[in-house]
């Protein structure tokens, strides 16, 4: 038999559940690099980096320090929408907070001028079409709204 200390519930109690919804709205700042980041992309339709002081390495998105060598980065790098295909994977299953309905495919593109792999999804091909190395093309939103979703898709070129 368990000894209760004085004041503490039988833990054998039914737990009691409450059903409901709750919204819970918060505002988010980007910080400097990511707004800038997004205003080139929402206003002139251009991906920009940034580069390391210490190794030189083009980060995408930018920050402002670079992840290997944790030096500071200052030198903004107007960079291609066009690259290679690194890897990719193709979404079935539906879950929270897809940009878009499955099936869609997944990717990962290193941008002419980049260091870092960029992740956003292609469009305009069939999966079994897809191949490792290939080129892609960002196209671009009309309404752009300074998100990542202001590039609709990466395509072949």
């Amino acid at each position: 038999m368990v000894e209760l200390a004085r004041g503490q519930e039988d833990a054998r109690e039914p737990v009691t559940e409450v059903t409901g919804a709750m919204d819970v709205v918060f505002k988010h700042s980007y910080g400097e690099h990511y707004d800038r980041f997004y205003r080139e992309m929402r206003d002139n339709k251009r991906i920009v980096g940034i580069k390391c002081t210490r190794c030189g390495g083009v980060l995408l998105p930018p920050r402002p320090y670079c992840g290997k060598c944790y030096a500071p980065t200052r030198e903004w790098v107007a960079l291609s929408d066009e690259g290679s295909l690194l890897t990719y994977t193709c979404v079935h299953l539906p879950f929270i907070g897809q940009p878009t309905d499955p099936p869609y495919v997944y990717a990962f593109i290193m941008l002419d001028g980049a260091d870092v792999q960029f992740p956003h999804m292609l469009g305009e091909i069939e999966p079994e079409d897809i191949e490792v190395g290939m080129r892609v093309k960002a196209v671009w939103n009309t309404d752009r709204k300074g998100t990542l979703h202001d590039i609709k898709y990466f395509r072949p070129v």
